[in-house]
């Protein structure tokens, strides 16, 4: 990866990225929800049941996954002008290394988001699941 023409990418812009994700994912899932439980469903906090499942935490992780490796971001990423490369390499990560990469999510939040909070902190704004996948996420300067 050229330095000079890449820069990593910061915490407030990640941030950013996920609110747009956030936002594009809730137009397209909560009229489903809607749909499928009536709008109680808004004031239960348990599984509802599969479609709540597939739709919660499936469909999700499938899309992250689909845009990551179609195009090495998601909408807010894109958005952003940025992208998720190998950490040694800066080429294209592997499929494996974006499954990693989702699921350690997951650790990167269980610690009161610490794991997302140590972009801020790290020198190549990478977080746990950057660590853990081996990914940095970069824009041009």
């Amino acid at each position: 990866m050229e330095s000079g023409e890449l820069e990593y990418v910061g915490f407030w812009p990640r941030v950013g990225a996920s609110l747009i994700d956030t936002i594009l994912l809730g137009i397209i899932t909560w009229p489903l929800f809607t749909m499928f439980y009536g709008k109680s469903y808004w004031s239960s906090e348990k599984i509802e049941g599969p479609i709540d499942f597939l739709l919660s935490w499936v469909f999700p992780a499938v899309a992250i996954i689909l845009f990551w490796i179609a195009r090495q971001a998601t909408p807010g990423k894109m958005a952003i002008s940025a992208k998720i490369v190998d950490a040694k390499s800066g080429s294209v990560p592997s499929r494996g290394q974006f499954i990693v990469r989702y699921f350690a999510y997951y650790l990167s939040a269980i610690p009161f988001y610490l794991g997302f909070i140590w972009v801020a902190l790290d020198s190549r704004k990478q977080g746990w699941h950057d660590k853990l996948a081996g990914t940095v996420v970069v824009r041009k300067k």
